[in-house]
């Protein structure tokens, strides 16, 4: 099968309805097959997903050079490549407590060896990963407008900006999109920053669409993590707040059966139904697991159903925050 299209804001970006976040093929949740990531991409993109979502921090520039590799030979124009800056991180892998940096000066340099290690002259969406206090929202966007001005990038995101900072952002330049946790264990964004987005003609990437696997059906009270796996020190599974939110997944799977559908399926279709301007970014580092995202493509949501799902998983029903304190205080969206 291949997937449909959609609009990013009023500047016209299209992708596809599906996008492809690739950090698990190299960073945060355990060892992942190279070669399997690589076939995992080559098929999300035969599929028709144009959008491959990456970081210049995933796996410190690996996921960079691997998304590289699987795009030699293929046609550039075809993808549309999201790619996040700001984060820092040292050479045991471990993320920098100093802060984000998303100086006009980090932006340029930063880009310089994205498009190096991506093996392209240019990026489609750019954007700070986080913003800094000390650093002001019109500075780092400027900078931004300088290089879509000068043909680096086609467009500027947004990503975990609150409804304030959008506005600032919006003011100096237009905004393709803001990439937000959003799932039916993350509602947060419902409140302020989706009708701020939709006021200004902006779109919205999520990501964590399954909640980092919780959501997938396939996650067990028994799982055992590694020590490198993000979700070791996630506090939405943990002990008590882990039995409470699979307690939440089976009510969805109760749901997605009565669907014909995976739990998955069902996570995913539930944010592509929250309205066009939305496509939900599959983190699917598998081809078994990209098979089944790509099912949720398929899977048209009445009334009904919608009410159904909002009753197994109620907004604020998720026990636990969605990243560690000192991550969540990093969020400019949860300010």
């Amino acid at each position: 099968m291949r997937v449909g299209k959609r609009t990013l804001g009023r500047r016209g970006l299209e992708v596809s309805t599906i996008g492809l976040g690739a950090l698990g093929m190299s960073d945060l949740y355990g060892p992942a097959d190279e070669q399997e990531s690589i076939a995992t991409l080559h098929e999300a993109i035969d599929a028709g997903i144009t959008l491959i979502d990456t970081g210049d921090f995933y796996g410190s520039g690996h996921n960079e050079m691997l998304i590289g590799r699987a795009l030699a030979g293929r046609r550039r124009e075809d993808i549309v490549l999201s790619v996040k800056f700001g984060a820092r991180r040292g050479p045991d892998g471990s993320f920098l407590a100093a802060g984000y940096d998303v100086s006009p000066a980090a932006v340029l340099d930063r880009l310089a060896y994205t498009l190096r290690r991506l093996g392209t002259d240019y990026v489609d969406i750019y954007r700070p990963s986080r913003f800094n206090p000390e650093i002001p929202v019109e500075d780092t966007v400027g900078a931004l407008l300088e290089l879509r001005t000068a043909g680096y990038i086609r467009a500027i995101g947004l990503s975990e900006a609150g409804a304030g900072t959008i506005r600032r952002a919006a003011a100096v330049a237009p905004i393709s999109d803001l990439q937000i946790e959003y799932s039916l264990l993350s509602r947060g964004p419902e409140q302020s920053i989706i009708p701020t987005l939709r006021e200004l003609g902006i779109g919205l990437t999520a990501y964590g669409v399954l909640s980092r696997g919780l959501l997938s059906g396939h996650w067990t009270s028994d799982r055992r993590l590694g020590a490198t796996d993000f979700r070791a020190v996630s506090p939405r599974f943990q002990g008590d707040n882990l039995a409470a939110n699979l307690r939440l997944v089976d009510a969805l799977t109760g749901v997605a059966q009565r669907l014909d559908a995976t739990t998955a399926q069902v996570a995913i279709a539930w944010v592509a139904a929250q309205g066009n301007d939305i496509v939900p970014l599959v983190g699917a580092r598998r081809r078994d697991r990209l098979a089944e995202a790509l099912s949720a493509a398929e899977l048209v949501l009445d009334a009904e159903d919608l009410r159904a799902i909002e009753a197994a998983v109620p907004a604020g029903a998720a026990a636990g925050d969605r990243y560690p304190p000192q991550a969540m205080a990093a969020l400019d969206s949860e300010r």
